[in-house]
């Protein structure tokens, strides 16, 4: 699946990730995660999205924001927008596939594979474009929660499925209790 000489570019939907990872019962310790892929090949970026309540005094990612920003992580941020839908429920929006999709396309010249961390069917015609410039694209997610986090068109599209629940052992930690508001936050990111 992974050549060591191939240079290698994670992306990584912040929330979809998360809400995979928490199917599946555990948390995700992106040190590990990072070591895991400089390991399969050489790792010129690892690329992490999420979008960020600026309104609130304390952002329940932003430790987790910052530790990887120091870590070796490209952080690629923005402002969530706040709204109130019909049933008068309080939700967040902050959508990164464009940022996500410009990037990977910007870098899809100096690299061999792309692993995308996510199962966003939304993501589909960007792998077939990145496949069309003549890189290897692997997605990471899950079949086995119920239901699946994977779209079948971009499990069929990708030219590797990582299930993320054999990433388990390598990669993750028992999940910790989220504060109520870290866990509101990755909940309505992609409302």
């Amino acid at each position: 699946m992974f050549y060591r000489d191939e240079k290698l570019a994670l992306f990584i939907d912040g929330s979809n990730l998360y809400a995979a990872a928490r199917a599946l019962a555990f948390d995700i310790d992106y040190k590990l995660l990072r070591q895991e892929f400089m390991q399969r090949g050489k790792l010129l970026r690892a690329f992490y999205y999420t979008a960020l309540l600026e309104n609130d005094d304390y952002s329940p990612i932003r430790p987790l924001v910052d530790w990887l920003h120091y870590n070796g992580f490209t952080m690629v941020t923005k402002p969530a927008k706040e709204f109130v839908d019909s049933h008068g429920r309080r939700k967040v929006k902050g959508n990164m596939d464009i940022e996500l999709t410009v990037d990977a396309l910007e870098i899809a010249p100096h690299v061999d594979h792309i692993v995308l961390f996510s199962g966003d069917g939304d993501f589909k015609p960007l792998v077939d474009a990145l496949q069309r410039k003549g890189v290897r694209v692997s997605v990471v997610s899950t079949i086995r929660s119920q239901p699946p986090m994977i779209a079948d068109d971009l499990r069929r599209q990708a030219d590797n499925f990582i299930e993320l629940d054999e990433l388990k052992d390598v990669v993750g930690r028992p999940p910790r209790e989220p504060r109520l508001n870290e866990r509101d936050a990755y909940e309505s990111e992609e409302t």
